[in-house]
Order: C-alpha cells, then structure tokens, then sequence
C-alpha cells in the first residue's frame, strides 16, 4: 500500500472515530434531554388535570370528552387521581387504563412523593397532589410522539452527515496526500535516472525548509559523497595497477634477459638480487594494501580495546630496528606521564601500522636513518612527535603530502608507493585523533594528537 493510501485512510478512520464519539455523544444527551423534558410536561399536564377536576366546575364526563377529543389529533397524556386509601377519585379513560395503577404503586407515590418510571413505549409519573388539606396520588402517562420523531430525525441525519463527511473527507485525503507528495513522486523520478554512470545528476531543492526538502539535500549530500569515492576508487585503481605492473615488468625482463644469454655466476646472482628486491616491493605494496583495506572497514566492525600508546610504540621501534639494521631510532617519554595518559580505546594492530609507516618513513628520508620520537602532554591531549634531520618538504608537497600516490615533483633516491602516509592519516583519524606535519630547513615533524581518556 502507497503512502499516499495509508495517510488517506488512516486521516479518514480518524476522522471517522471523532465523528462517531461526537454523534454518539449528541444523540444520547439529546435523549436523555427529551426523557427530562417529557417527565417535565407529564408533571405539568398532571397538575393541570388535576386543578381542573378539582378547582372549576366543568363536569367528569365532560373531562373525560375533552380527553377523547384530544386523543384523535395528539398523543394525550392520561390523567388518574387517587385519594390516600388507593380509591380511585377521577381517570380519563378507566376503560383503557395505560398504567393500571396497583396498590403497591399508590403507596410508593404517597411515600416518595414523586416517581418515574416507563412502561413500554410510555413514560409514567406519580406524584402527590395536596388540596384542601387532602393528599391525593395523581398518576399521568403519554407516548412522546414529537420526542421520538425528533430523535428518528436526528438519527437519520447523523447517519447519513456521517458516511458524507467521511466520504468528503477521504476524497480531500487523496487531494491533499496527493499534493503533499507530488515532491517525493518527482523525487522517486529523478533517482531513478541516477545510475553507477551518471552520479553526477541531482535531485531538485528549493528554498523551503520542509522535510522533503530536507531529504532531498541530504540526498544530493550522500551523492556527492558517493561520487567522490568512486572517483576516489578509479584513481585508486589505476595507481595501483600502475604501481604493480611497474616492479612484474622489471622481474619479467630481468629474468627474460637472463633466460636469453649464457651469464656468469655473478651475473646470475646480481639478476635475482633484482628480482627479489622488485618481489620485495610488491610485498610490501600488498601488505600496505591490505592494511589499507582494515582501516577502511566501517569502525563498527574493528574491536577497539584499551591499549597502550608506550607499548604499541616500543614494538613499532623494536620492529622497524629488526628490518633495517641501518636504521636508528630513540624513544623519549616525558617523565611527567602518568601511565593513564598513555592508555586509549584503540586497535593496537593498525596503531602498530601507523607508527611503523612514521618511524620508516623518518628513518628512510634522513641522510643519518635516525628518527627521534618524543611522547609528550600538553593539558588534556597527548603529543606524539617523530622528528627527523634532512631537506626540507616543500610547501606545495605537504599539501598533498597525505594523498595516496601522490609523487612530489623532486626527484629522490628513496623508493615508495605512495600509500603509507595516507593510510596512516586514515588510522589515525579512526581513533579520533590528529596528525599534523611540520618542516623546516631542519627537521621534518610529523605530530600525532590523542585526546587523553
């Protein structure tokens, strides 16, 4: 079922409650209204019988003449007086006797004064009447013609203003849902014009501030984001097949060159160093990638636990040392620091990656291989700096310094891919934490910022 159906009907079985409560609620107090209102007249009528038999001269059966004469255009009310020993005085019709007036019923009159009661379709009243200083029991009945009528009529108007509203109502549903949502069936169009060949299209805003509005420039929002991950994703591609198919070709023609020719020994040896420096590479290429794709998980799915920053540093240390014998690094830890400063909700393992891809990158750009690396607090953040000796970075290469593949312009001796400090960035920033780069003609800093817990 469309929403435009379910808001419809839904509003209309709303409306339809409401109107019933109401109606229900008229035509029972309109009930109980004409019950009140008839008792009323019946006590009226009673009185006055009961002063005209009693106060003038006209005789019975010219009462009683006046009742039948009544009784052929209107519903008359039956008058009958009793004296206090439950002896008829006066009736109007004693052959056609409505209440049938018992014993028990007089000496319930003349003990509460006044009851109402219906019998069938009649409505009765007994009360006590004084006059002379004599009490008598007066009882009137009648049907309420003109009462019930009203009430059928009302029935029947409530009924039929009820299925026409509701009606009228559902009608207004449809135009107005309909209305209302001409902008979401317009959007549902434009999306499905949108493809994985055509992210660059927008959905339609405006300058109102409603919800659908809203939606539509969250939308356009998760679009953008979308096309620039697949943008993202071809360059990423495309670098990467460029930076794998670089060290395969020089492994294919070293060992074709070698598969060519009668060598010597040394030769030999010298093409296979070759080929197992460019294996090396590629290695580490995929091992970069694969941490790449770690970091890139959605964060729900990666265990964060608390880890020391000291440990996880002292293991990237030990590590780098172990791999390259040239290198030297020294790690200086602020005094001050108590051991809860040094503790974070992390992943030790792409922490472990982050700090490895620093200390190597320090260490492989430095004429000396030596990376210094001071852990230091500053108020409620922890500062880690790796500080390294050599020529300065350029302007215009920091910039980019943190894009992947991003090759700077001066030509240099030392082999990457591109990848390590951009997936650094990007493990560091899943912890919720910063990284800043400083160089001068001096030192080269790179600055890791931590919230401290």
């Amino acid at each position: 079922m469309k929403i435009r159906t379910r808001l419809t009907l839904l509003f209309t079985l709303i409306t339809a409650m409401l109107l019933s409560v109401y109606s229900v609620s008229i035509y029972y107090s309109s009930k109980e209204a004409r019950e009140k209102s008839f008792y009323s007249e019946l006590q009226n009528e009673a009185i006055a019988k009961a002063d005209l038999f009693f106060r003038s001269s006209l005789p019975e059966q010219e009462m009683h003449k006046l009742y039948k004469n009544n009784t052929r255009t209107l519903n008359e009310v039956q008058v009958a007086i009793y004296d206090i020993n439950k002896q008829l005085v006066y009736h109007d019709d004693a052959k056609v006797d409505y209440v049938k007036e018992t014993p028990e019923m007089l000496s319930q009159i003349f003990q509460k004064k006044r009851i109402n009661f219906f019998l069938n379709d009649l409505q009765v009243i007994g009360m006590v009447y004084h006059y002379e200083g004599k009490t008598y029991a007066v009882t009137a009945a009648a049907y309420d013609q003109y009462g019930y009528e009203y009430l059928t009529h009302l029935l029947t108007i409530s009924i039929i203003s009820f299925f026409s509203i509701l009606i009228l109502i559902y009608l207004a549903g449809i135009f107005l849902s309909k209305k209302a949502l001409n902008p979401l069936s317009e959007m549902v169009t434009q999306i499905k014009k949108i493809t994985a060949g055509k992210l660059q299209l927008r959905l339609k805003t405006t300058k109102e501030k409603d919800e659908l509005n809203e939606l539509a420039q969250n939308f356009n929002g998760m679009l953008e984001r979308l096309e620039n991950s697949f943008d993202s994703q071809k360059h990423f591609v495309s670098n990467i097949s460029h930076e794998l198919r670089t060290p395969l070709a020089a492994i294919i023609t070293e060992l074709e060159l070698a598969s060519e020719k009668d060598k010597t020994k040394e030769e030999y040896q010298e093409t296979i160093q070759y080929a197992l420096e460019d294996a090396r590479n590629m290695v580490k290429l995929s091992n970069s990638l694969m941490d790449l794709a770690k970091a890139s998980y959605d964060p729900n799915e990666i265990s964060f636990s608390e880890v020391r920053l000291d440990e996880v540093l002292l293991e990237s240390y030990t590590k780098i040392i172990k791999e390259n014998s040239g290198y030297k690094v020294s790690l200086n830890i602020d005094e001050s620091l108590e051991e809860h400063q040094l503790v974070i909700q992390g992943n030790e393992y792409l922490l472990q990656v982050a700090f490895n891809n620093l200390i190597d990158n320090a260490c492989k750009y430095s004429p000396d291989h030596i990376c210094s690396i001071d852990v230091k607090s500053n108020a409620k953040i922890l500062l880690i700096s790796f500080t390294n000796k050599g020529n300065m970075i350029p302007s215009e290469d920091l910039e980019h310094i943190f894009k992947p593949f991003y090759r700077s312009e001066i030509p240099k001796p030392e082999k990457g891919h591109g990848i390590g400090l951009f997936l650094t960035e990007k493990i560091i920033l899943l912890h919720h934490a910063k990284i800043t780069v400083v160089s001068d003609h001096n030192d080269t800093i790179f600055t890791v910022i931590f919230d401290i817990i």
